[in-house]
């Protein structure tokens, strides 16, 4: 019992820890909709876009065709469809930090709204098991295990990887703290310079008419 309890822990910590991302959202023409995602490095992710059809049994006009750019946090581009009304991108990260997918639509006038159904997977998530299980020919249960495998190492990497990115916050901290310390410091210092050469300047005034 107490072995089942800490099966069914890990299998849902790693369903927290994999991002999955499934939405619909409008866009207007000629304003760009961005939506990022915090990923950890060689971690793979799978994304899929498609355009609604405002005009169900019709071909998708034009008008509604988007540009979809896929990039690292870095600038590097994982994926670009330029006046497209469907797609799908997979790659395995290489970079960690914010990975960004950004939407637009050609600039109309009068303004019109495009509606997009959008997917977004990552980690463990990203796998298609029954795929693997079918191509692989092997038996339900094997696919399981290997299935569970594969989620404590993701596990395992993503503590890292968060591990990794406090101690990286704890330094950017430490570094502002000190920073913020140099300059409370010297800007006290300045104020009392200057109150001092005030004190003095109106004393040596005040001295020169005799008032002291």
């Amino acid at each position: 019992m107490f072995n089942s309890i800490l099966l069914l822990v890990a299998i849902f910590h790693a369903l927290l820890f994999s991002f999955v991302n499934s939405m619909r959202f409008e866009i207007k023409s000629g304003e760009p909709k961005c939506i990022t995602e915090d990923i950890m490095s060689n971690a793979m992710t799978v994304g899929n876009y498609s355009v609604v059809n405002p005009n169900e049994g019709y071909p998708i006009p034009d008008s509604h065709k988007i540009t979809v750019r896929v990039r690292s946090p870095y600038g590097n581009n994982y994926h670009f469809g330029e006046l497209v009304d469907a797609g799908n991108f997979a790659y395995t990260t290489v970079e960690a930090g914010d990975h960004t997918a950004c939407f637009t639509v050609l600039d109309h006038h009068p303004v019109i709204t495009v509606t997009i159904d959008f997917e977004w997977r990552t980690g463990i998530s990203a796998k298609d098991w029954y795929k693997i299980a079918k191509k692989d020919h092997i038996e339900v249960m094997e696919s399981q295990i290997h299935r569970l495998y594969e989620i404590v190492t993701y596990i395992h990497d993503e503590m890292y990887y968060l591990r990794e990115r406090e101690a990286e916050m704890q330094e950017l901290n430490i570094a502002t703290d000190n920073k913020m310390f140099t300059f409370i410091f010297l800007s006290i210092m300045v104020c009392l310079s200057v109150a001092g050469m005030q004190l003095w300047h109106l004393k040596t005034f005040f001295e020169r008419k005799k008032v002291l």
